[in-house]
């Protein structure tokens, strides 16, 4: 493969793609995150994204929409990455993180909304990840992070050297053994005095928290400060003006956001298996914050992903259901969740929702594999768009014929579903199985521009692209979720093969042209199956682990690495050894595209290195490419144009296509 591959008539189709979508120096929005409506539930305040160039990441801004028509409104200039707009209870501010200008990452600045104006507020050392204001508009609540921790996730890649000022290219990283520098805290902004203070609370590592009443936190907090120990993180009670906690609540697996009720009696969680710190898919908890008492809510097998309260009786939830996104509402009172609305043909994401004045009304962000992003409301549970951001996504996606929903049984009976993805273009149908990460992470409706730019671009060369759901994923319940523990590669494999058996069977697939593709533990997957099977024509495996036994020690997540093996690093013949594809390269003949970033903390680059080195020694065809400031994932432009090009070429030359 060409070492530059800018020239390509396919790097050409994917800038074209990112221009139709973007629309880029238009001043256009094209995506949307973190919507909150005002408190009077006229107006929707979000995150907005306008493209200025097709080949640098795309800045965003504070934009408002009046509900009632659709006018929006950008609140601030394009020039950085402004994000998480909230308003303040009386709805005259908005409080927002900006990077503009900040060397460090996110500071806090607040726009009258009446003048329009926008200020700073004082600085502080790290960098804001969250927000929320206090109930009476007082104070703002902000996490932040040290100066050399990961970002607000694993995929982060992060300067190792902290700092602001550019370092020497010789000059070493030296780990200490400490931690301090990376650790999470709790600072309290106060408005009038435009002041801060830290909340002293000893050995605690803050990952999220909430207010809990005015002299107090409900805090997810962990003694150590590394990426690992979020998996072990305990709920925690914080007292603001003497920084003493006491833990409430010791979780079995990974807690999400605490929210605390109105009157700050009750906070409620989403508990779940997680293989990623960010949004947990998981039950729905109550914690009495007297007491220290829990029940596990019945959200009627829906998946819970988001959380919020609209009075002390009511609680709005967001989360999935197999196919379906669900909103739901559940009665304090009562003890029963009532579903509002829900859908088999758009996604919701955690920070796309938001609640209105009326119990169960809410406004909320929707995309499907075909439809931009939108604003909505519910309102009695009928379905509402206000404002469409589709500024070309559907002409661009006019190759995507049809979105099926599909479900077949695994060998022990279990019941695995899956997107089909179909072209304009007549069966059997050269296919690409796409692997997701996690693997507690699970495929729904979604803006392709944003993360999956190839599924597009295969489609307008005659490729069919399945996205399945196996075992492990997240959307079905615990149960479902934790059968992958133990088993990596195991019975999750066969559900996907299983899955492929199907669609040969029926005529959608070409059994002489399957392709597998997949990042993070989706990327171990393309390398997995193709040790265990002969049928893939081609596999392309981003940020992969493919020697568990390096995976363990030298990922910043060895708690997880740990849970998902099942096995013990001192058992030579155990799974550490027996589900790692590097040591069964001998039976590839697959053709592997191994791509990877120097920066990956998560899922080193030395994990594609092992593996195509592996390949190539037992005479496979291996190519490996390494893209120098990425980090758990090609996300950013241009490397992520760079990588989606090469993963298409790899394709089209290795699986025999239709043209379209």
């Amino acid at each position: 493969m060409e070492r530059d591959i800018r020239g390509t008539r396919l790097y050409r189709e994917a800038c074209k793609f990112c221009s139709d979508v973007r629309q880029p120096g238009r001043r256009r929005i094209s995506d949307v995150a973190h919507v909150q409506a005002s408190p009077d539930g006229r107006y929707v305040a979000f995150t907005g994204t306008i493209a200025e160039r097709i080949e640098e990441e795309p800045p965003t801004c504070i934009a408002l929409t009046e509900l009632a028509t659709g006018a929006t409104r950008l609140l601030t200039s394009v020039r950085g990455t402004d994000k998480l707009p909230k308003f303040s209870p009386d709805g005259r501010t908005i409080a927002y993180l900006s990077d503009q200008g900040n060397a460090n990452g996110f500071r806090l600045e607040l726009l009258d909304l009446q003048s329009g104006a926008a200020r700073e507020t004082v600085g502080i050392q790290g960098s804001i990840e969250q927000l929320q204001w206090s109930s009476d508009g007082a104070r703002i609540l902000l996490g932040v992070v040290g100066a050399s921790a990961g970002g607000a996730d694993i995929r982060s890649a992060g300067n190792p050297h902290g700092g602001d000022e550019p370092v020497p290219s010789w000059l070493p990283w030296v780990d200490p053994g400490g931690e301090e520098s990376q650790r999470r805290s709790c600072w309290i902004y106060e408005v009038a005095s435009d002041s801060l203070r830290l909340v002293v609370s000893g050995d605690c590592n803050t990952w999220e928290a909430s207010w809990a009443g005015k002299g107090t936190l409900a805090v997810v907090a962990s003694a150590g400060s590394s990426e690992g120990h979020w998996y072990s993180a305990c709920l925690y009670i914080i007292d603001i003006s003497t920084g003493r906690h006491r833990e409430i609540y010791r979780p079995a697996d990974q807690l999400g956001t605490p929210v605390v009720s109105p009157e700050g009696k009750c906070v409620a969680i989403v508990e779940g298996l997680c293989s990623d710190r960010g949004p947990v898919f998981g039950d729905l908890r109550f914690i009495d914050l007297s007491s220290g008492s829990c029940r596990k809510a019945d959200t009627h097998d829906v998946d819970v992903l988001h959380v919020q309260w609209h009075s002390e009786r009511y609680l709005l939830l967001l989360g999935s259901r197999g196919f379906e996104t669900v909103a739901g509402l559940y009665d304090m009172a009562s003890g029963q969740f009532s579903e509002v609305w829900s859908s088999r043909d758009v996604g919701v994401t955690r920070l796309g929702v938001s609640a209105l004045e009326m119990p169960g009304d809410c406004v909320m962000v929707t995309e499907s594999f075909s439809q931009a992003p939108e604003i909505a409301v519910i309102r009695a549970g009928r379905y509402r768009r206000v404002a469409s951001f589709d500024i070309g996504y559907a002409e661009a996606t006019r190759a995507l014929d049809g979105v099926e929903r599909v479900t077949w049984p695994s060998t022990d009976g279990l019941e695995i579903q899956g997107w089909l993805l179909r072209p304009r273009a007549p069966g059997p149908l050269p296919l690409i199985l796409d692997v997701h990460g996690g693997p507690v992470a699970h495929w729904k409706p979604a803006f392709l521009i944003r993360r999956m730019l190839y599924v597009p671009l295969l489609l307008s060369h005659g490729f069919a692209v399945f996205l399945p759901n196996p075992r492990g994923s997240s959307g079905r319940g615990q149960e479902f979720a934790s059968k992958v523990l133990g088993d990596p590669g195991g019975a999750d494999a066969v559900d996907l093969l299983r899955g492929l058996d199907a669609l040969i069977e029926r005529g959608v697939a070409d059994y002489r042209r399957i392709g597998v593709i997949g990042t993070s533990y989706g990327g171990f997957m393309a390398a997995w199956l193709i040790t265990q099977s002969d049928r893939f024509a081609a596999a392309v495996a981003v940020s992969p682990h493919t020697n568990q036994v390096t995976a363990q020690l030298l990922s910043n997540i060895p708690q997880f690495m740990s849970r998902l093996i099942g096995d013990e690093l001192s058992n030579g013949r155990g799974r550490y050894f027996e589900r790692s594809p590097v040591f069964h390269a001998s039976a590839a003949k697959t053709p592997m595209l191994s791509i990877c970033g120097e920066l990956d903390r998560c899922t080193p680059a030395e994990e594609a290195v092992q593996f195509h080195n592996a390949l190539l020694q037992h005479g496979a065809e291996s190519v490996l490419v390494t893209y120098g400031q990425e980090g758990h994932g090609i996300r950013r432009l241009p490397a992520m144009l760079d990588c989606v090009t090469r993963t298409c070429v790899w394709c089209i030359e290795h699986i025999p296509a239709i043209s379209c």
